[in-house]
């Protein structure tokens, strides 16, 4: 039988439950995601490091896990909260049980709590930093290493997640994830070099630059402006990745450095930090966007995307500096969702365009980029 384990918040509320995958404790900042697939893709998600995920769907795992369907090479967040934990895993392409695969990874997982509870106090009190637990079952003092954990804001969390160095990646997207009748771009040693800047990067993403046809060459985090500059790229990708944007002064350095000298595509912590060099100030959001069905309007066009979103903070609109032009706003909250510069060749968008699982809406954004590769500089 599953040992006992409990979840408690800062504010004092603690949920008893079942633990799966590891046993242990863990803290983190405890967050939501409304997505009815995909759980393998949120745990191998980098922008998860340092919190606790609980899911809003009812039941999770009747699908198994692949060795295909993953963001990085291992699941990044710290715990996993879900209210039931599927007993049977049914798929053709299913090699293990979300369990076994939790438990071979040491992530700690929660099953068998009112997750719409959880979910309530957060969507009115704002994400809390949590502990979850199958080792110390004392309420209060699990409440205590609650309000001592560290939580997200002023962390560097991407130096957890960014890779130590360089390589060159060649791997597509697989067909599953790939529009129907959509071909990838012949590989050719004239295509476009793309160098992405790996802030905990999804793999997803590289996929997508891949089948763009693209050289691509990913960089650590760290990188300065002129050793990507010494690659000779044709553009710069600036990738998601964890936590506050704001500790991260070398990021919004060198991402000044490219402005102006490369075209520039950047994605969630990317479209932040690209905010950032610009001028702009962040915020950290309520209890945040995480799930495959945000609403967001292309204000260019005025029509409506469902997109895949996972980040806790947001651009500040009001800092915006002029040079910032907004181009995305979310349906539900009004927040900037998209923004380019309006004399440089660079962009950015708050959500996940390379989605999987999740709505393929936004792929347009990744030929919008190709399209900027081959525009003349302004």
């Amino acid at each position: 039988m599953p040992n006992v384990a409990k979840l408690a918040l800062e504010d004092g509320t603690v949920y008893t439950g079942r633990s799966f995958g590891a046993e242990g404790e863990v803290d983190g900042e405890v967050c939501f995601n409304t997505s009815m697939t995909g759980y393998q893709e949120i745990l191998t998600d980098p922008s998860y490091r340092g919190q606790i995920v609980a899911m809003t769907y009812p039941e999770i795992g009747n699908y198994g896990v692949n060795a295909q369907d993953v963001e990085s090479g291992q699941p990044q967040l710290s715990g996993f909260v879900v209210r039931e934990l599927s007993r049977r895993a049914s798929n053709f392409r299913s090699n293990g049980t979300l369990d076994e695969y939790l438990r071979a990874a040491g992530i700690v997982g929660l099953a068998g709590i009112d997750t719409r509870a959880l979910v309530r106090r957060i969507r009115s009190r704002g994400a809390m930093k949590g502990v979850i637990s199958t080792i110390d079952l004392d309420d209060a003092r699990l409440v205590n290493k609650a309000k001592a954990s560290r939580g997200l804001v002023g962390r560097d969390l991407v130096q957890e997640v960014m890779p130590s160095e360089s390589r060159t990646w060649d791997e597509g997207l697989n067909p599953w994830a790939r529009l129907p009748g959509a071909q990838a771009t012949p590989q050719s040693a004239e295509g476009p070099q793309i160098v992405a800047i790996d802030y905990g990067m999804k793999w997803n993403i590289a996929r997508h630059l891949f089948d763009m046809g693209s050289r691509v060459t990913i960089v650590p985090a760290n990188a300065t402006s002129q050793q990507i500059l010494d690659l000779e790229p044709d553009g710069v990708f600036l990738s998601n990745g964890p936590g506050d944007p704001e500790p991260l002064a070398y990021a919004i350095e060198t991402i000044g450095g490219l402005l102006g000298r490369t075209p520039v595509f950047g994605i969630c912590l990317g479209h932040q930090l690209l905010s950032l060099a610009c001028g702009a100030k962040t915020f950290k959001l309520k209890f945040g966007h995480r799930g495959s069905n945000q609403p967001v309007q292309n204000l260019a066009t005025g029509c409506v995307e469902i997109t895949s979103q996972n980040h806790g903070f947001a651009v500040d609109e009001p800092s915006l500096p002029p040079q910032l032009e907004v181009t995305h706003r979310n349906l539900n909250d009004g927040t900037i969702e998209g923004v380019r510069h309006r004399t440089l060749r660079a962009f950015s968008v708050q959500y996940h365009p390379e989605a999987s699982a999740g709505p393929h809406d936004s792929s347009y954004l990744f030929a919008q980029f190709r399209e900027l590769l081959a525009a003349p500089t302004a």
